[in-house]
């Protein structure tokens, strides 16, 4: 759980390599993060902008698109008020804490920490 955290939204990013993620994080009055977005730079778009047409389920055999994997990490963040338990494997860049997000989420988390940063 987040130490107390000011009212706001707050965003932050994280580069690797030419991909940029990006976060908003929405705190309320209370300091309870209430909001998680994830979006990531892609091919002159982001990932959640092409929804459907960034096409992990047909090209990658994935059973979730991107922006359903963004959400259920999303989601457990707001349930969890923070990420302290995510762990991530160093090796691959993905976790088995968030049922439903099984894409690297290394640089997402980065981006999330760089957000919440700026709310303490």
């Amino acid at each position: 759980k987040e130490a107390k955290l000011k009212a706001g939204v707050y965003g932050g990013s994280s580069t690797f390599g030419d991909s940029t993620c990006t976060c908003k994080v929405t705190i309320d009055d209370a300091g309870k993060i209430t909001n998680v977005y994830f979006d990531e730079s892609y091919e002159g778009s982001t990932k959640k902008t092409l929804g459907d047409d960034y096409q992990m389920k047909s090209d990658w055999g994935s059973k979730w698109e991107w922006y359903e994997h963004a959400k259920a990490l999303e989601d457990a963040i707001v349930a969890n008020q923070g990420i302290a338990f995510i762990t991530v494997d160093p090796a691959t860049g993905k976790t088995d804490a968030v049922s439903g997000c099984t894409i690297k989420v290394d640089n997402m988390l980065k981006s999330y920490e760089a957000a919440i940063a700026k709310a303490k």
